[in-house]
Order: C-alpha cells, then structure tokens, then sequence
C-alpha cells in the first residue's frame, strides 16, 4: 500500500491506484461553545485487499474521519473541506441519494457497541437482510436466505433458528458477529471497523479479528480498523497512521511504526502499555497531561504541552509551526531524523524491551 499523509497546508494529489482516497479533510462542529475542530488537515490513500489502521487516544479523531467518509454527520452543524474519493467517486459533495446507494453496498461500517446499533424491535435476520434487499432488489425470501448464509459464514451456530432471534438473545461476541454479518452481506469494497472487539473477552476479540481477515481474503475488501489498542493493530494491520488532536503525527507500515517508531507521540503511546515480562510492581508510565481542546488547539505542534522532547528542538518551533507529515515513512515532528533516531534507541527502546 502507498499510504500518502501530510498535515493541513501541504496539498498532497489524490493517488489514482487508491480505491480510498482522503485529501486535506477539515471536519468542525458549530456548539453552544464554539467551532470543535475535530478534523484538521488528513490525507490518506487505502488499497483493496489492505488495512489500515488508525490509532490514537479518544477525542483524536479515529472515528470523526470514518463517520464523514460514509456521510454519517449532521449537515445542520457540522462543516466538511476537503475531498473524500471512493474509487474515484467525490463523496463530501455526494447527495444524501448518492450516499445512500455506497452505504452499506459499496462501503460498510461496524460499529463499536453492537446492542446500541440493532433495534430491540426486529429479528437479526430480519435486519441483515435489509440491506441487501434496499441494493440488490431482492425478494425477501431470497434476502433472508443471503441473511441466514452470512449468519453461518461468521460462525454463528444454527444459523437458520439463529437468524429468528432477537438481539437480546445474543451474546457479545454473536452480536457483533451479527454486524460483521450484516456489514458484509453486500459484499463491500471498503470495511470501515470502528473499535469492533471493544467490552469483548479476550477469547472472543481474537475469534472477531481472525474472522475479519479470513473474510477479507474472501471479499477483497479494504478495510480501516479504528482501535486505540496497538496489540490488536499489530495483528491486524499492514499499516498504521497514528492520529493526535485531528491530525495525522506519523505513519508507515505496521513493522516500521512499532518497531522504529519516530514520534514522541507514538513513543508515549507504546511506552504506556503493560508488558506480560515487566516488573508487576513497576508503575505505567502514561503520556503526562491531557489531550488539548479542540476548541482551542494548541499553536505550532499539537504535541507540544505534552512533550518531554522539544528542549531538544531548541527556540520556539514547536509552539509557533505546525511540523507536516511528507511522504513515505514520517512523523509530524521538528526533531532531525538523527535526533530520532538516537532518543528511540537509546532511551525509548531500553524501556520497551
């Protein structure tokens, strides 16, 4: 995959090979307190038959993304800039019609709670099926039938008595099965997985994330994993863009972002994650401070109240520019790529083990 992404200010062309590209995408909510810049600046390029994931700490901007990529905001208070091209079609000036003929058919979506996203009122058969009889024009018979198919495909038992239940009478990790289900039932190009093996056992997370690859090999479809769980994006990702405060801080392949990690940000984030051969009663060591407000975002680095290594920069850089991220492997950041180089591996790395 060629994953393109650069901060808001440096116009990257969209890539042409991309099934899904996103350029310079700037989301805002109008709120009783102000203009919430929950998007500022993104761009990435996403191949078929690859995942990207987008990781970062709540309130980055993961989810706001991938909601406006399908058109799920509200127009009446939220602004969109920028272009959102799904194999080759411009998606942020796309009719609510033209939307609705992607959703679901050409792009789905898996939703993090699964008992919130099914109606307690309709049998999950009977909510599979809808989408395929809306794009496909089938009969309800021959939808229930494809319903029931799905059902079995993502290893749900007794699929055909299954697919009469309601969600209450599935468990966890069925539900989500059942949105897996549901999400592919149209045979997808794009599968945008926001956060799916949330509040689930650890057992039934590794069945979701085993199943998603299998079916992705037999679908062909791209898809984006939102996680904040950079365990799960080691075992599911080709490659990772990591997201701070509305903007995209590094990227690259998923073996160069967690094995030389080039951001402070990224090494905070991989530095706070309890180790199975640590010292039990050895503290975590979080990200000190708090994510900023988007309302009023931090000037220059977005990163920089909260980081331990711009003295290193020297003068004012990081609180008056805004770093971009270029091309190919980068992170958003005013270190050199020697100075880098040396913190991660002689004081990032020894802590990681």
């Amino acid at each position: 995959m060629t994953t393109v992404t650069k901060e808001a200010g440096a116009p990257v062309p969209a890539d042409a090979g991309a099934f899904l590209s996103v350029r310079d995408l700037h989301v805002s909510f109008r709120t009783e307190d102000g203009v919430v810049k929950a998007v500022d600046g993104l761009s990435f390029d996403l191949e078929r038959g690859r995942t990207l994931g987008i990781v970062g700490e709540s309130g980055s901007g993961k989810s706001v993304t991938n909601l406006t990529i399908l058109g799920l905001h509200n127009p009446q208070f939220t602004t969109v800039e920028g272009e959102i091209l799904l194999e080759g079609q411009e998606l942020t000036t796309a009719r609510e019609s033209e939307l609705e003929k992607v959703r679901g058919n050409k792009a789905a979506m898996i939703f993090q709670d699964a008992l919130a996203s099914l109606s307690p009122y309709y049998t999950v058969g009977r909510q599979i099926a809808e989408p395929f009889m809306k794009h496909t024009g089938a009969s309800k018979r021959a939808a229930w039938a494809r319903a029931v198919e799905m059902l079995g495909k993502v290893g749900i038992p007794n699929p055909k008595e299954r697919a009469k239940d309601y969600p209450h009478q599935f468990s966890g990790g069925m539900r989500q099965r059942a949105m897996i289900a549901m999400a592919l039932i149209c045979d997808p190009d794009l599968l945008i997985a926001d956060e799916p093996t949330t509040a689930l056992d650890v057992t039934v997370q590794a069945q979701i994330l085993d199943l998603l690859k299998s079916l992705q090999q037999e679908f062909g479809s791209a898809i984006v994993f939102i996680t904040h769980d950079l365990g799960v994006i080691a075992d599911m990702a080709d490659d990772i863009m990591v997201m701070y405060a509305g903007g995209a801080v590094e990227r690259g392949t998923t073996n160069e972002v967690l094995r030389s990690p080039q951001h402070p940000y990224t090494w905070g984030l991989l530095n706070s994650m309890p180790r199975l051969d640590s010292d039990l009663a050895a503290p975590l060591a979080p990200i000190p401070g708090a994510p900023p407000s988007l309302l009023t975002p931090p000037s220059g680095c977005r990163f920089h109240p909260r980081c331990t290594f711009q003295d290193r920069v020297g003068g004012t850089r990081c609180i008056t520019e805004r770093p971009l991220l270029a091309p190919d492997r980068a992170s958003a950041c005013h270190l050199t790529a020697d100075q880098k180089h040396t913190i991660f591996v002689e004081e990032i790395k020894p802590r990681l083990g």
